[in-house]
């Protein structure tokens, strides 16, 4: 029973901490400059026109450089990223994205380290996930 008592405490206090998140200026920020990029016409078409680039990038990559277009989709795409991450609106969000995903990492790097400071957290929204990831004694690192 007093283990039941303990996690039903444990998760009050997470939807706790999750309000006060939902409440913070970080996620204001975020859902601000989320709204604004969705209202955004000319970001809008920038993303669209960023999308089926990708689709033609993601054709081309099938075949890498014996595609015969690889090289003009390879500037293409480039050119057409830069463009949109440029616009004003698609930085304003990508920046309130990154506070917030820092905001939860330190959130759960403080939860981690609470109990152990060897528990691994995730950063930057990585998932620590087993890769098969590995150094040989050549001092070559690879991931099979």
């Amino acid at each position: 029973m007093l283990a039941t008592m303990e996690i039903v405490d444990l998760l009050d206090r997470s939807e706790e901490i999750g309000q006060i998140i939902m409440k913070s200026d970080v996620m204001e920020e975020f859902y601000e400059a989320k709204s604004d990029l969705a209202k955004d016409e000319e970001a809008q078409t920038l993303i669209r026109n960023f999308n089926k680039m990708k689709d033609q990038y993601e054709e081309v990559q099938r075949f890498g450089r014996y595609h015969p277009d690889y090289s003009k989709i390879m500037k293409s795409i480039r050119s057409v990223k830069r463009e949109m991450d440029m616009h004003p609106s698609v930085a304003r969000y990508k920046r309130a994205e990154r506070e917030l995903q820092k905001l939860l990492d330190d959130i759960s790097q403080d939860v981690a380290f609470s109990v152990s400071e060897q528990i691994k957290v995730p950063r930057n929204g990585m998932v620590f996930t087993d890769t098969g990831c590995s150094c040989g004694s050549g001092g070559g690192c690879g991931c099979s």
